[in-house]
């Protein structure tokens, strides 16, 4: 199997080649799994298993009753992954999600010592619906969660389960009572997915399956010491120059204050995206590229992902949003105007010789 830039999967040995089957084969069957309940949504759960093999965290969008809690929930039985939905409300406070400490006597001696109660968050996989109906203050308490995969309680640092990902909703409209995510705190995030309204045969298909005394069963697929190996191998894929050049070359040019950013990103953004816009282009790449039964990362994989990891980190401005230019049709413009260049480009020479090394 050989990329445009004659890439391939040759070069590796019998066991990483049969990983690269397993996660293949891995992947179909979730899919199949998925489809007994989720009717449609194809482009939705592609993102969130780039994601959750990528080690990411995603924030989806949409309007209420496009089963975004049933996919989640649905993933982590496919999964064989501990799941705990946390309903965000205004009223839920920072040791609602991470624990709180509570006063224990010792019936024996009669001494008293705190004791570390655990909160929802320490399971695998967090559904975190609602994110936006709860003030900041307990926004926040996922931020640490989300970045060192450990919660801090009482000077002690409680270490969460492995794997462990956080997909968080917001609703887009009744925005009375709701509080903005923060910037800050959606870049936590590695892909913002909008969940779309279904087709008319999609809608169709989910009035007949969803009225009806049928209830599918779910099969485990694989389970959390699979899903940590398969990370592993995600991490290990390696990519070219020529790529990492090209997602540079995207991110750099959403950076107003930049000489790289072409003339419609000066007029319709206010704020590009940082560091981390790069690093996770290049990880859903990967994450893309092992699903896809490939070793190897092309610039069509960061093309995939471009949307998801960026429309949170590039903020339009006033003018655009006047003008009704979202973020999604700046990364349209941005990936129509960046050139590919191929591997025989030229490249920087530290990048390639880290490459090589």
């Amino acid at each position: 199997m050989n990329s445009p830039n004659g890439q391939s999967n040759e070069n590796l040995n019998q066991d990483e080649m049969q990983a690269l089957e397993h996660l293949k084969s891995a992947n179909a069957k979730v899919r199949e799994q998925l489809g007994k309940i989720i009717v449609g949504q194809d482009k939705v759960l592609d993102q969130l298993l780039i994601a959750i093999f990528a080690q990411g965290h995603c924030l989806l969008e949409g309007v209420p009753g496009l089963a975004k809690t049933l996919m989640v929930s649905t993933l982590a039985k496919t999964l064989h992954l501990d799941f705990n939905r946390i309903q965000f409300t205004p009223d839920l406070m920072p040791s609602d999600i991470t624990g709180t400490e509570v006063i224990q006597e010792d019936k024996v001696s009669g001494t008293r010592n705190f004791k570390f109660l655990k909160g929802p968050i320490f399971s695998n996989i967090i559904l975190a619906d609602e994110i936006n109906r709860t003030p900041p203050k307990t926004q926040a308490a996922l931020l640490e969660a989300m970045q060192e995969k450990q919660v801090t309680i009482g000077g002690h640092r409680n270490a969460l389960p492995e794997p462990f990902f956080v997909l968080a909703t917001q609703n887009p409209i009744e925005q009375e009572g709701t509080y903005t995510l923060p910037e800050a705190q959606q870049d936590r995030f590695m892909f913002k997915v909008f969940v779309e309204y279904p087709s008319y045969d999609e809608e169709y298909a989910i009035a007949a399956s969803t009225t009806a005394d049928i209830v599918p069963e779910i099969a485990q697929v694989l389970n959390g010491e699979d899903i940590i190996k398969l990370q592993q191998m995600v991490r290990r894929v390696p990519v070219a120059p020529h790529v990492i050049h090209y997602a540079l070359r995207l991110v750099r040019a959403t950076r107003v204050a930049s000489d790289d950013a072409p003339d419609f990103v000066k007029e319709t953004v206010s704020w590009g995206a940082g560091p981390r816009g790069l690093q996770f282009l290049l990880l859903g790449g990967k994450a893309r590229a092992v699903l896809d039964g490939r070793f190897y990362v092309t610039t069509d994989d960061i093309d995939a992902v471009a949307h998801p990891v960026l429309r949170h980190r590039v903020i339009t401005n006033f003018n655009a949003e006047s003008s009704g230019i979202t973020s999604d049709k700046v990364i349209d413009e941005l990936l129509a105007s960046t050139p590919d260049r191929n591997a025989d480009d030229e490249v920087a020479p530290e990048l390639a010789k880290a490459f090589a090394s």
